[in-house]
């Protein structure tokens, strides 16, 4: 399945923002510190989440 930049973006944002907004209020400081993603064979590659 071939995904456009666009819209590789744009799922991966609202992941981002489904799991940011179930972040307990109990939880201090950073809570996503990193975000990596591999299709099933390949190698993973880490996402920079400060450019959201």
């Amino acid at each position: 399945v071939s995904f456009t930049e666009e819209a590789l973006e744009g799922n991966f944002k609202a992941v981002y923002d489904v799991i940011a907004k179930a972040r307990p209020a109990s939880v201090k400081g950073v809570y996503i510190k990193h975000v990596s993603v591999a299709s099933t064979f390949g190698p993973s590659v880490t996402l920079d989440t400060t450019a959201l």
